[in-house]
């Protein structure tokens, strides 16, 4: 009898502590975590498909002439007393296949939950990991994790009311010829949508980057502030790759960019004072 409770107290505690499971505990453990993921990304999903009339509201709100972004940028050159205002254009969004809108919006639905969920997301990931942490590791994790959200946010946000608008003006109404009509389909928009903006949030990790970089010791505030004229050609060139050809798109963006760089030596000097306490 108490060699049976004595394993049973074993196990009890072996259950009770990740860093006693086995092998096959942490990828059952991995296993019911991915499942609650895609529960609530699916749910998330649900709810946007079944939301249909708002979130293409939404979507397609960058492609009209006067979205909120041209208004304010009109408005503030107004209180300088300029008279400038964007011109009116139409671009048609057309669907050239028969199943093209049903699967669009499909696609689109897990987007969006994909995107609804990472909050859920990080956190499982977070207690996934947690275990494995030092009690100091696990201090500034959650700072980290929440930083990183944040600036996939921001990143998300500058797509949507900046990078796309301005892109999809400037690629719409561009012509060769005026025999040739410009005529859209849906599936381009929304490709060009979520790649813009998946790009434009992971962009936006780059102080994060360079913490995990100074972690490691790969990178220093130094190194970063020695480079800061490289740097800035490289991001003009990233910033020419991802955005239009057009001069005004290429400033809005490599001025976020220049100034995440400088956030990162920000962070790397830091994170390097506090070492050296």
């Amino acid at each position: 009898m108490k060699k049976q409770s004595r394993k049973k107290a074993a196990e009890t505690d072996s259950n009770s502590d990740p860093n006693m499971l086995t092998f096959g505990g942490h990828l059952e453990v991995l296993r019911r975590m991915l499942f609650r993921i895609i529960i609530v990304v699916m749910v998330i999903a649900i709810a946007v498909f079944c939301f249909k009339e708002k979130t293409f509201e939404l979507l397609l709100a960058p492609s009209q002439w006067d979205f909120v972004t041209y208004r304010y940028i009109e408005k503030f050159l107004h209180y300088f007393g300029s008279n400038f205002t964007f011109n009116q254009f139409h671009i048609n969004l057309i669907a050239t296949e028969l199943s093209s809108q049903f699967m669009t919006h499909i696609t689109t639905a897990l987007y969006l939950g994909l995107l609804g969920a990472s909050p859920y997301i990080l956190v499982e990931l977070f207690r996934f990991i947690t275990p494995a942490l030092y009690e100091n590791e696990k201090k500034y994790s959650v700072r980290v994790a929440a930083t990183m959200y944040l600036l996939f946010i921001v990143g998300v946000l500058m797509s949507y009311f900046i990078l796309f608008p301005i892109s999809f003006r400037f690629l719409g109404t561009y012509s060769v010829s005026g025999m040739v009509e410009s005529n859209i389909t849906l599936k381009s928009y929304i490709s060009t949508f979520t790649t813009l903006t998946l790009v434009m949030g992971l962009v936006f990790q780059l102080p994060i980057i360079a913490f995990f970089l100074g972690k490691l010791e790969m990178v220093s505030s130094e190194l970063l502030r020695q480079y800061r004229k490289y740097a800035f050609l490289v991001i003009m060139v990233l910033a020419a790759i991802i955005t239009p050809p057009d001069l005004m798109t290429l400033v809005l963006v490599t001025i976020p960019l220049y100034l995440l760089y400088e956030v990162s030596i920000f962070v790397l000097k830091r994170m390097e004072r506090r070492s050296s306490k």
